[in-house]
């Protein structure tokens, strides 16, 4: 079975339709040249990230002479702040990477230019039907195509296989329940290391990881109206899980940050983050111990049901040059090319389907390395990630992380009482 047949999904969650891209060439002869400012959390960050974002600007500008890409680097927890900052001020970026955590903050506070204002609308269509429908639609608010996802990721299980020889387990078998996997990291701490860490607490306040347990453990987070639900005993017990981690000493109860340095050091058996840390853990690793992969452990015998974490490509730009610029921009992005350069260099996944068995796409890379596959194959799996909805939607993701996912996680808070609690802290705050 090839890569592409095995990442379909069902019909009643997501209909593929491989069809080609819209071919990228070079600019128009004598086209006026363009300069478009690109704000991204990616571009000037130390190791594959900066370096694959280099890449991508760099064979865009080669191939398109009449635009040239202004990069501008900010973190992650702050993009989307600085986008508004220069908004107000009347000078947004052009095209901005900002987080799908973020979205509600987008919808609600940024003047974003919806694609199908300014883009062709078969060119679009063309576009667009070579990319997973269930992907595209997350960024869809009613009839408005209001940013196209672009750098995105699911959760996986981050192995260091040395760690589980030491403790006498076998890296080729690894854990598919949470159970297993608790067993296994008391296993490593038995022999001197730390056990697992789960990146749900993390630094981004994305509460993506969040999601993918809640959603697996049979739960949401929020129901179809937009109302809070993450205190349904599904919730809690995908919570609690996290909890017995850290309470039997399984889990260390540390940052994100400590955590991807105990990893890094041969100190952590197992990391359950984002597959967009991936490509920079096996540089920094690389000579120090052996990385494997698999996917995230499941609760028993439910299936698993992963949401994405990342970003999409949201355009400022309203000047009519500008935009066909930007659009030729994002086009190259999440085009064939981009994607192959995104999903091989970076180690985000591949959101467009045919370049995964392409022999001139990532059907080389994947050959030669094939720790992406694991998230690749979760993508048979995905369903939609949730916002909150309003002007307050992004407080409200953020009071989830700091003051129920945190608290459980890391410092013993009880997870029925807390969610119970911030749960209706949340409906206050919506409205609902």
């Amino acid at each position: 079975m090839s890569l592409l047949t095995l990442i379909r999904l069902p019909a009643a969650v997501v209909a593929l339709l491989p069809l080609p891209a819209v071919a990228i060439g070079s600019s128009p002869a004598g086209a006026e040249p363009v300069t478009i400012v690109f704000e991204s959390y990616n571009y000037g960050t130390a190791g594959v990230g900066g370096a694959g974002t280099q890449q991508l600007i760099d064979e865009f500008e080669a191939s398109h002479p009449d635009i040239d890409i202004e990069p501008v680097g900010t973190p992650t927890a702050e993009i989307h702040i600085s986008v508004q900052t220069q908004a107000a001020a009347g000078d947004p970026p052009d095209v901005a990477q900002i987080g799908l955590s973020k979205l509600a903050f987008v919808l609600e506070n940024l003047p974003y230019v919806p694609y199908n204002e300014f883009v062709d609308p078969a060119e679009l269509e063309t576009h667009l039907a070579g990319m997973l429908p269930s992907v595209v639609a997350v960024a869809e608010r009613g009839s408005d195509l209001v940013g196209i996802p672009y750098s995105l990721s699911t959760p996986t299980l981050m192995i260091n296989a040395d760690l589980f020889r030491e403790a006498g387990l076998d890296p080729a078998n690894p854990p598919r329940t949470w159970e297993v996997a608790e067993a296994a990291a008391l296993a490593i701490t038995d022999s001197g290391a730390q056990g697992v860490y789960v990146d749900a607490a993390n630094e981004a306040k994305s509460d993506f990881l969040t999601q993918t347990l809640i959603n697996s453990n049979g739960g949401q987070v929020m129901d179809a109206a937009g109302n809070p639900t993450f205190d349904s005993p599904e919730a809690v017990g995908a919570m609690a899980m996290l909890a017995d981690l850290t309470a039997s000493g399984a889990q260390p109860a540390v940052s994100e940050s400590e955590a991807l340095a105990l990893f890094e050091a041969g100190e952590l058996g197992m990391l359950v983050t984002s597959t967009a840390a991936l490509a920079g853990l096996v540089e920094s690793t690389d000579g120090q111990f052996e990385l494997t992969t698999a996917g995230i452990p499941a609760f028993g015998n439910q299936p698993l049901a992963p949401t994405v974490s990342g970003a999409a490509l949201f355009v400022f730009a309203d000047d009519p040059a500008r935009q066909a610029a930007a659009w030729e921009f994002v086009t190259f992005l999440t085009g064939d090319r981009g994607q192959t350069i995104v999903s091989s260099q970076i180690g985000y996944l591949p959101l467009r389907p045919a370049i995964i068995d392409d022999p001139d796409g990532l059907a080389p890379f994947l050959a030669e390395d094939g720790r992406l596959l694991p998230a690749i194959e979760q993508l048979q799996n995905i369903v939609p990630y949730q916002v909150f909805p309003g002007p307050d939607g992004t407080r409200a993701t953020q009071m989830l992380q700091d003051d129920a996912v945190a608290p459980i996680m890391l410092s013993g808070a009880d997870p029925e009482s807390t969610l119970t609690a911030v749960a209706g802290d949340v409906r206050d705050l919506l409205g609902s």
